[in-house]
């Protein structure tokens, strides 16, 4: 991707010299696999946060970071500077005021207005707060554990946990919790199903613009691609326990992650989205 020379963005809060947080667990990659099953980049932080009313307080101190992790966060300020751009211009067409998130840049784990987040959980984004929360030694897990490399790869992890952010912001993610909590447990995975893939299809539509306007190379699409195929339920759960159970998937198949990702890159249109009817 072209983006060394382009602006980062303003809302960025780095806690990566903070204390206040705590691991509330360890695993290795196989479990680490198995816990993302459920909740890979989700909104539902349940079984990976603490309760919200026993956060620490996030103590500062001097951020020290190798040469990768600081171009990590300039790049991850970037891709959210752009996402910012695509979705302030589309809201702005439609007659309306897009709400910027925060992105966090933590380590371990960190206070959040869901709990206490996990970086064993992958990013997440909580809704509580309106803003993503990333731990950028995942990049690495994702390269070596996952098999998804490049950028573009890791752009379309943060573009997806924007995807959410835009599902908070137009009232769909509530819409969906509130109808999950009606349901049984079969239904409300079927449920989170759909708001994940539109969550793709949001990305889609966020890299629709992008390559627009020149900033993907080569090769790139292919990158964010197979990163939407290495995150589906089956293949996660093929490589964690030699088998899939398809009536537990929360965030869709590695061909749907997929489909819907090329959605939206296809046609740049949310309207394109409605996973829930389609």
């Amino acid at each position: 991707m072209r983006w060394q020379d382009r602006e980062g963005s303003s809302n960025i809060e780095d806690r990566r010299g903070s204390s206040g947080g705590r691991v509330t667990r360890s695993t290795g990659i196989l479990g680490m696999i198995a816990l993302l099953v459920g909740a890979y980049y989700g909104v539902d932080l349940s079984g990976f946060v603490g309760n919200p009313l026993q956060q620490a307080t996030v103590q500062n101190a001097p951020v020290q970071s190798s040469a990768q992790e600081q171009e990590l966060a300039r790049f991850s300020s970037v891709v959210l500077k752009e996402t910012e751009n695509v979705w302030s211009n589309y809201f702005a067409q439609r007659g309306a005021r897009y709400q910027v998130p925060t992105m966090v840049l933590y380590r371990g784990a960190t206070p959040t207005g869901c709990g206490t987040g996990n970086a064993e959980a992958g990013p997440f984004y909580c809704p509580a707060d309106n803003k993503l929360y990333i731990d950028l030694s995942f990049y690495n897990t994702m390269k070596r554990e996952l098999g998804a490399e490049g950028d573009a790869a890791f752009a379309y992890v943060l573009a997806h946990e924007v995807g959410h952010h835009v599902q908070t912001v137009l009232g769909t993610s509530q819409k969906v919790h509130q109808m999950q909590s009606r349901t049984n447990k079969t239904q409300a995975n079927a449920l989170s199903v759909r708001l994940e893939l539109q969550a793709d299809c949001y990305a889609g539509v966020w890299g629709h613009y992008v390559e627009k306007n020149g900033i993907f190379e080569a090769g790139d699409i292919e990158e964010a691609y197979n990163a939407a195929e290495a995150v589906g339920d089956d293949r996660l759960q093929q490589r964690a326990q030699g088998y899939t159970v398809p009536h537990s998937y929360t965030h869709g198949t590695s061909a749907q992650r997929k489909q819907w990702f090329q959605v939206g890159l296809r046609t740049g249109d949310i309207n394109q989205c409605n996973t829930f009817q389609n």
